[in-house]
């Protein structure tokens, strides 16, 4: 499998989120008053680009992680790979159009529903 050429934004976005980790873990342990998750913390990379390139990703990234992907596609799911670092799990996710496709249509809905208040159910 051969590596994707880095493209200078992406050295930027890079460094920008390692400074920031380091600042957030900085600013965490000079602060202990300042709650963290009991259970520790995500990290998302969304996949871009087609289904396939996208999925194609996924692959490239586990080889890198030295990590088994979890295809559940089949069952309306994504496609993703994650490891952890401590109580910080990186995961790179790829979800299909499909699926995408599928959570826009719901969320076209989202405008027409409103959840009656308190003052209302009374």
């Amino acid at each position: 499998m051969t590596a994707q050429p880095t493209v200078p934004g992406d050295l930027l976005a890079r460094t920008q989120t390692i400074t920031g980790l380091r600042a957030l873990a900085d600013f965490l342990e000079a602060n202990p008053a300042v709650p963290v998750e009991e259970y520790g913390w995500q990290v998302s990379y969304h996949t871009r680009g087609t289904d396939e390139q996208q999925a194609t990703e996924v692959d490239r990234i586990a080889v890198l992680l030295d990590a088994v992907p979890v295809d559940d596609r089949s069952d309306g799911g994504h496609y993703t790979v994650a490891k952890t670092f401590g109580h910080i799990t990186y995961r790179a996710v790829h979800i299909p159009a499909r699926r995408m496709d599928a959570h826009y249509a719901l969320m076209s809905y989202a405008p027409a529903f409103r959840p009656e208040t308190d003052e209302e159910a009374a």
